[in-house]
């Protein structure tokens, strides 16, 4: 079961390796996730030429794929990138950013899963509803749905492709074909920030290039995020202030802090 040890663990050596993280992600948050990856101790990469996928790929240890800003061109670099990646066993994580929202972006979040293999699927609850079928509401990316909605289409998800699920929001629900967890944290003034959402799926997947347990890597991703939302909020003034802060906490983290906010029950 993840725990402090664990989490630790798999800290030390991302700050050790300092995994390559390849991101086909959305063009309103590239700078964001990048400064995050870079905090925590990954190093990233962000691309989206067709022409380059099989190279990066083949220097990377897990790849990001995020659907925010959809167009036919990065489709075609993230079918490319992501087939490169079941054909080199690495890790994706995909981020179905606003599925539901459109039915272009529901109907390719679905084409991308029936044609590749993903290690983890992270989205709000309402996204992750819309993937498996369910009426799940929402306002553009945002969701209008509570995690605890999400739980059986979470299930589903995870049984039908073979990874781990992840439903996002006020708490996390992360699971398998066979356990389940809820992580807390976090801080109210985390969804007035743009991204962070797309910012828990990159820095889950740096938890995926040194830990082939990906639920327990989604949990430790997760957990990173809502402790540093957390400690971000115990100094800043608004949104701005968060974000700037919320770098920091991923970059200072450590035991003392785990001891402290580190919340995950097993359900």
């Amino acid at each position: 079961m993840p725990d402090i040890q664990t989490f630790l663990r798999d800290l030390k050596l991302i700050r050790a390796i300092r995994p390559l993280v390849l991101n086909v992600t959305n063009h309103v948050v590239t700078n964001t996730t990048a400064n995050a990856l870079l905090a925590l101790g990954a190093s990233p990469i962000m691309s989206f030429a067709k022409e380059e996928a099989e190279e990066l790929v083949g220097l990377s240890s897990a790849l990001v794929v995020n659907i925010g800003t959809l167009n036919k061109p990065d489709i075609d670099v993230m079918s490319a990138a992501w087939h490169f990646a079941d054909s080199k066993g690495i890790p994706v994580v995909l981020d179905p950013v606003g599925a539901g929202a459109s039915r272009f972006r529901t109907e390719t979040s679905l084409a991308l899963l029936d044609q590749h293999k993903p290690a983890i699927i992270r989205g709000n609850p309402s996204e992750i509803m819309t993937l498996a079928g369910e009426a799940g509401d929402s306002k553009g990316v945002d969701s209008t749905c509570l995690t605890d909605s999400a739980v059986a289409g979470a299930r589903a998800l995870a049984h039908k492709y073979g990874c781990v699920t992840c439903a996002s929001g006020v708490e996390d629900v992360v699971m398998d074909g066979a356990n389940a967890y809820r992580v807390y944290g976090g801080n109210g003034l985390m969804p007035f920030v743009t991204g962070l959402g797309c910012t828990c799926t990159a820095i889950c997947a740096a938890f995926a290039c040194v830990n082939s347990d990906f639920t327990e890597a989604t949990v430790h991703g997760m957990a990173a995020m809502s402790m540093a939302g957390i400690m971000a909020a115990d100094k800043a003034d608004g949104p701005g202030t968060l974000q700037l802060h919320l770098y920091d906490a991923l970059y200072s983290m450590g035991e003392s802090d785990l001891e402290r906010l580190f919340k995950v029950e097993f359900f």
